[in-house]
């Protein structure tokens, strides 16, 4: 696909069908989970028709995984799962447990006490506090941070079916394992956060009849954020605390948007 080329996203949550030689298109996302992550993290999800967790791959330490970042009076604070590390460099995401039965009360009363006084803090409470109490025992990373993800896209709207790299028979590493998820997945076109332009092959899905489209995340409007200065880039339950119910609107259009 050229560089400059636009992608139009499609806009149906459905499969992709042949029938009578046409091919319905299907953009396919592959991401590996994170921990209540930021804004843009919903975007590219809602943008795709399926989402897939590819929780299948080697687990990185000091990266999204297992923590993320809130605004506290002081400025942003980091909330962090306590896993399994010591020995298991080669262990993959959702192999990684965690260590700390404490955590979840220890995420929740730091939440509460950075954002008691955002204005939809007790719109929202109820649902956080219920994730917390369900993922308290949890052993897994992985199945936390599924648990987290799902619940939040409710929140936002987000309808895109979530499913997982091991629903499907991934094979190579890299480009070769993310065009192997696409063609079983039944996609037309990969839509990848920009993060990828240094390693994905681009020739290579082009050859396979899949675009690749590069999602943008410029353009957040900001909104009335506790503890200035505004910061786009930390968890979204800020946004949910802040905003309620209007918490979609402060994401980006991605329906109507294009991809380069």
């Amino acid at each position: 696909m050229p560089p400059e080329a636009v992608v139009t996203l499609s806009p149906a949550h459905a499969p992709a069908r042949r029938s009578a030689g046409m091919t319905v298109a299907k953009t396919v996302a592959i991401v590996q989970s994170n921990y209540i992550p930021w804004k843009g993290y919903f975007d590219l999800i809602g943008a795709a028709d399926e989402f897939i967790l590819a929780d299948d791959l080697q687990y990185t330490r000091r990266d999204w995984r297992n923590r993320n970042r809130i605004k506290q009076p002081q400025g942003a604070a980091w909330l962090t799962i306590p896993v399994n590390v010591k020995g298991r460099y080669l262990q993959r995401i959702d192999e990684t447990t965690i260590n700390d039965p404490e955590w979840a009360e220890r995420h929740r009363r730091t939440i509460h006490q950075a954002y008691a006084r955002a204005p939809h803090f007790d719109d929202v409470r109820p649902t956080l506090e219920g994730l917390y109490a369900d993922v308290a025992r949890e052993t897994h990373l992985s199945a936390v941070n599924e648990r987290f993800l799902r619940a939040l896209c409710e929140l936002l709207d987000v309808r895109t079916p979530i499913t997982r790299s091991t629903d499907y028979r991934p094979e190579g590493a890299r480009s070769e394992r993310l065009l192997r998820l696409c063609l079983q997945a039944g996609a037309t076109r990969y839509l990848s956060g920009p993060a990828a332009r240094a390693y994905l092959d681009e020739d290579l899905f082009a050859r396979h009849g899949i675009e690749v489209a590069w999602f943008d995340y410029t353009g957040y409007p900001e909104y009335d954020q506790l503890h200035p200065p505004f910061d786009h880039h930390v968890s979204v339950v800020d946004l949910l605390v802040h905003t309620g119910a209007a918490a979609p609107d402060f994401l980006l259009d991605a329906r109507s948007r294009t991809a380069r």
